[in-house]
């Protein structure tokens, strides 16, 4: 007998295509995103067949958006926002202003109201954290000083649209077309105070008392031995912070689980939060990309081309020409420019998180959604081969930048990538680490970093490679020689100078990753001796099989340790304690 399940057939249908498309997606090299939104597409209401509940899927959504920003906040650094401030900030503010402009002069020129303008010209200014981590990561670019410059205008936007999803529901009536919607100034003006008084309200309470109870809290359920209480702890706090937020204050769910990610970052159990919470984070997000595709009429392709078309060369060139013109006149050099310029030359989930605000208040009519939609998808389509005629570029650029340092010698410049291990400040994605002879690392969790102290204490030359970028950040800070990626890809392996390496040990509790790491690294260099760990008896094998030199496996030597005990002269396996029967 077939229930009625509306809630399990739009997770099972959303997780199903959106699997097959990102794949699709993912084979011909493009982001992930734009499987996952043609997936909401089909299961949309404008295209023939299944059709999920349009009302559980933006409660679905819902989920994600707070999610979404609970890893925005969890991964939002001030101190690395503060060490490119004098770029971050000021760029990112003119190009919002820029942006907002130029969507404000399309919807002028298609007779729409003020209001629905700005909230339109908001959603092209803001680029996507996904796409832009992302290709920076592909490209070991995080923690270049082109890739901070990047990140930190990406920050300023983030927090630019957070204050924006607070202030718009507040000034909904002066944003509106519709007469008997607007009201006088007095009636605007007590509105927008009250709102802003409850978010300070809600600030304050959250950095005072969350900054006490959050971390507090999280100390107990690691402390209680629990990974599932603490995956549990982690989760209560972005769904009860957002949730309590909305209903005490007001405020939007995304500006609370915003506010409970930045918290929690400043705790020291933020590494293993983040870690923790990234599946159900991911899996979320993805049902929320899909919910957005649900919304878009493929219909405007073929109605409106041209507005379609505008809207893209906002996107792509209008942002990207102003962020280069913005890096150069703060005196950057071209290759940053560029790299800025190509990194922000698409928008994501703030846009279509404010569009989706804009219809539901009835700020923004349906074909403004989707308008976004359909430059966001075009745009993150051509996003990466953007980068790929950056990267044709480059080596021209770092000659034309040696040129301009030292017309006489050709010196690299700290954004050229002159050198190894944990430089201040240099940009080490261009150039391999200069170790050789070293042992090779892969992730710092509970396991590898006890292995590094020993390596460490050993004196043994040590390269980490590290994935999650915070962490890999304060690894360097404290003097470690890292990179930062997926050690599953040849790139990061080869940026570790594995070929020069004498061991290469993989510390990671994911089996599947650990065998392409290990295949990799064989093919990169025969003679690695190569040590990796198992999580359980198929593991090992196929590890053991994928030509790890040693595979360890907890419950294995955990019981070899305690019969090695048993064997002792006092142990009851002792030859002269037990006597053969």
């Amino acid at each position: 007998m077939l229930h009625h399940t509306p809630l399990i057939a739009a997770i099972a249908t959303g997780f199903v295509l959106a699997f097959i498309f990102g794949a699709l997606a993912h084979r011909l090299r493009l982001s992930p995103l734009v499987g996952y939104l043609l997936a909401g597409v089909m299961v949309g209401p404008f295209t023939p067949g299944f059709v999920a509940d349009k009302d559980l899927s933006h409660e679905l959504s819902e989920i994600g958006v707070i999610l979404l920003m609970f890893g925005v906040g969890l991964h939002f650094s001030l101190k690395d926002l503060m060490s490119v401030k004098r770029i971050a900030i000021p760029g990112a503010l003119g190009q919002i202003i820029v942006a907002t402009l130029m969507g404000m002069g399309l919807t002028w020129w298609l007779g729409w109201h003020w209001g629905a303008g700005l909230i339109f010209g908001l959603a092209l200014s803001v680029a996507s954290t996904v796409v832009l981590l992302r290709a920076l990561e592909e490209r070991q670019l995080i923690d270049s000083q082109r890739g901070k410059i990047a990140v930190g205008w990406l920050i300023v936007e983030d927090l630019g649209m957070v204050l924006a999803l607070v202030l718009i529901p507040a000034l909904a009536g002066l944003l509106s077309d519709n007469p008997a919607a607007s009201s006088g100034e007095q009636e605007i003006l007590w509105p927008l105070l009250v709102t802003l008084g409850k978010v300070a309200a809600f600030i304050a309470l959250t950095i005072t008392l969350g900054g006490r109870l959050i971390p507090w809290l999280l100390e107990r359920s690691a402390g209680s031995g629990s990974r599932e209480l603490f995956t549990l702890a982690v989760l209560a706090i972005a769904m009860g912070v957002s949730y309590g937020s909305a209903v005490l204050f007001g405020v939007s769910f995304a500006l609370g689980a915003f506010f409970a990610g930045m918290i929690l970052n400043s705790s020291q159990y933020s590494h293993q939060a983040a870690d923790d919470s990234r599946p159900l984070r991911d899996a979320f997000a993805v049902l929320f990309f899909v919910a957005v595709g649900m919304l878009f009429n493929p219909s405007i392709l073929l109605e409106q081309p041209l507005l379609v078309l505008i809207t893209v060369l906002i996107i792509v060139v209008g942002k990207g020409l102003a962020a280069l013109l913005i890096v150069l006149m703060l005196r950057k050099p071209l290759s940053t420019a560029l790299t800025v310029a190509v990194s922000l030359a698409q928008i994501g989930e703030f846009s279509f998180i404010l569009v989706s605000l804009g219809v539901s208040l009835e700020l923004l009519p349906e074909m403004g959604r989707d308008l976004i939609l359909a430059g966001a998808i075009i745009a993150i389509l051509l996003n990466p081969m953007l980068f790929s005629l950056l990267d044709r570029l480059q080596p021209w650029l770092a000659r034309r930048e040696n040129n301009e340092l030292n017309p006489t010698i050709g010196t690299p410049t700290a954004d050229a990538g002159a050198g190894a291990g944990a430089g201040a400040g240099a940009d080490d994605s261009m150039l391999p680490l200069s170790e050789s002879q070293h042992a090779v690392l892969i992730g710092h969790g509970r396991v590898g970093s006890r292995i590094s102290q020993r390596l460490l204490a050993q004196q043994v030359p040590l390269v980490i490679i590290e994935s999650n970028r915070s962490l890999a950040t304060d690894l360097r800070e404290a003097g470690f020689s890292v990179v930062h990626g997926n050690a599953a890809g040849s790139q990061a392996l080869q940026h570790a100078n594995i070929s020069s390496a004498r061991w290469l040990i993989v510390a990671i509790d994911n089996g599947l990753e650990a065998g392409q790491v290990i295949s990799h690294a064989r093919t990169l260099n025969p003679q690695l001796e190569i040590l990796a760990r198992a999580q359980s008896d198929s593991e090992f094998d196929y590890l053991t099989n994928c030509s790890a030199d040693l595979v360890v496996m907890g419950e294995r030597e955990v019981a070899r340790i305690m019969l090695a005990s048993l064997g002792q002269p006092n142990g009851p396996l002792n030859a002269t304690a037990v006597q053969p029967t």
